[in-house]
């Protein structure tokens, strides 16, 4: 299980890092100006449907069922299962991609009302849209062809498909100067991305021989077990993206670059997310699943505790980065071209704040597993809603004295409900121990933390005293030296209170040897 999360997590860091060279372009090109703000509400609003029926809801109910369909009923009926849910979500989304570009302008306008006040953001907006929502119909059907994948263990081809998304905005946005304008050009490269995803992940399900069929909808058991799975998980998706309208809906009301700050944050933020937190929840659902499935209460537990303790080793560095050097991070990896100074600080004050909730962030996906392994979609909505609702009250406190930060504080707070609330309905059920192990792992990366933390608060000024006569790439250098201090000390930290288990572990594998 390590090593599938590993593999998907690695999959995803080349995912990152060509999403972190599109969005250096981006911020290049586009800057965070009124074309910034039209295409990234033009990017939202495709992403917030997915969010809601295809990657969130869709996997929570559809992986643990065709896996429990797959070991009790075998190929041919989870087969028919698959085929009659893919003709479902195509339908469905055909009729939201109809509805979606019939009325974009009133769209538009309830999810970014600070628009109507500027014409020509909201008028680039609709345009940018109607160029980017079939993305969703695309990737809706990735994200089936993906649960298929996942749940047969077959994990490489889902997590590379973003990768395609990073290269083709980066394509469309090289060749700019073609289109009317740079958000024209972003928005096309949006939509080849959703064919060439498609493509690829349609491609691998073809060669395992589980490709879905067009066939017609019959309402069996299954299905009807699906959809009742799927109705409370897709209220709880529902609700994740009600907290993110929010936050459109408020920065559309902010200053000019408000919603550009929250963009380049967050995609700061995701990084950890994805890398660890996303990867973790992607392997350990259909393997808690099976192993439920078995009667092996005990090692899907264990399996559970495991994922969390390599999630905390990968997370803690990223906290203690995004607290303490955020703008050097956004000044390295942005500043140039139309993203200006101002920019950057806005942006970092954003990262801090997104950093406070980065642990509730990155262990939701883990924690969630606990009731989507055992067919259990409704728990977690309960913790969602009490979350989001703190989430979006403290946004609406925070906005007026805070702006974008107060927003992505909010969030924060909103993620440490969810968690905690997650915990304490599986506590109180009994599906979840912590073990000894997590425990006093959990102590030890807490040291090793608060010694990256020190070092690079004592580091930071010298190295960049050290660049400071550059007259280029001042802060990508020095942003480096950091980074190799940090991982330096990290790593040690990491080194000398484990070595037990280390010395466990390599006697063990010599031994097997």
């Amino acid at each position: 299980m390590i090593n599938r999360i590993l593999t998907v997590g690695g999959i995803t860091l080349v995912s990152r890092v060509t999403g972190f060279l599109r969005d250096i372009l981006l911020a290049a090109v586009l800057g965070a100006g009124p074309v910034a703000d039209a295409f990234f509400v033009a990017l939202r609003l495709p992403n917030h449907f997915r969010a809601i029926f295809a990657e969130g809801a869709f996997n929570a109910a559809f992986v643990p069922a065709y896996a429990r369909i797959r070991g009790e009923s075998g190929d041919h009926a989870v087969r028919l299962f698959a085929d009659r849910i893919f003709m479902l979500l195509f339908a469905i989304q055909l009729v939201l991609l109809a509805i979606a570009l019939l009325f974009t302008d009133w769209v538009i306008d309830l999810l970014a009302p600070g628009f109507s006040k500027d014409p020509g953001r909201f008028t680039l907006a609709v345009e940018l849209t109607r160029i980017t929502f079939p993305y969703l119909l695309l990737i809706s059907l990735v994200t089936l062809y993906g649960g298929i994948l996942n749940a047969l263990d077959r994990f490489a081809a889902a997590a590379a498909a973003p990768i395609l998304l990073n290269l083709s905005m980066m394509m469309a946005l090289a060749l700019a100067a073609f289109f009317p304008t740079a958000g024209h050009a972003a928005a096309w490269g949006i939509l080849l991305a959703g064919i060439l995803e498609f493509v690829l992940v349609a491609g691998a399900a073809a060669r395992q021989g589980v490709m879905p069929r067009f066939c017609w909808p019959r309402f069996d058991t299954d299905v009807r077990s699906f959809l009742k799975r799927f109705g409370p998980a897709t209220i709880g998706s529902a609700e994740t993206q009600i907290a993110l309208f929010a936050d459109t809906i408020i920065a559309s009301l902010l200053v000019t670059g408000a919603l550009s700050a929250l963009y380049y944050a967050d995609r700061i933020n995701q990084l950890p997310i994805g890398v660890i937190g996303i990867a973790a929840g992607t392997v350990l659902l259909p393997e808690m699943a099976r192993r439920i499935t078995a009667g092996d209460d005990i090692g899907a537990r264990h399996a559970q505790n495991r994922a969390i303790e390599l999630t905390l080793l990968l997370s803690v560095p990223c906290l203690v980065a995004f607290l303490l050097v955020p703008e050097q991070i956004m000044r390295a990896l942005f500043t140039r071209g139309a993203f200006t100074a101002a920019d950057a600080h806005a942006a970092a004050v954003t990262l801090m704040a997104y950093a406070v909730g980065l642990l509730p962030f990155v262990l939701m996906r883990s924690a969630s597993v606990t009731f989507l392994a055992r067919g259990d979609t409704i728990t977690p909505v309960k913790a969602l809603f009490v979350a989001v609702a703190v989430n979006v009250a403290l946004k609406i406190l925070l906005m007026d004295h805070y702006a974008q930060a107060g927003l992505a504080f909010a969030t924060s707070v909103g993620a440490w409900v969810n968690l905690t609330l997650l915990v304490w309905f599986a506590s109180r059920r009994n599906l979840i121990a912590i073990d000894q192990r997590l425990r006093r792992s959990t102590v030890k990366f807490t040291i090793a933390g608060v010694a990256l933390a020190l070092g690079l608060y004592f580091c930071e000024r010298p190295v960049m005293g050290l660049f400071e006569g550059w007259s280029s790439l001042r802060d990508e250098m020095a942003l480096l030296v950091l980074a190799v201090i940090g991982a330096g000390i990290y790593g040690i930290a990491v080194l000398a209170l484990f070595r037990r288990e280390w010395r466990v572990m390599v006697s063990g594998r010599l031994g097997s040897s």
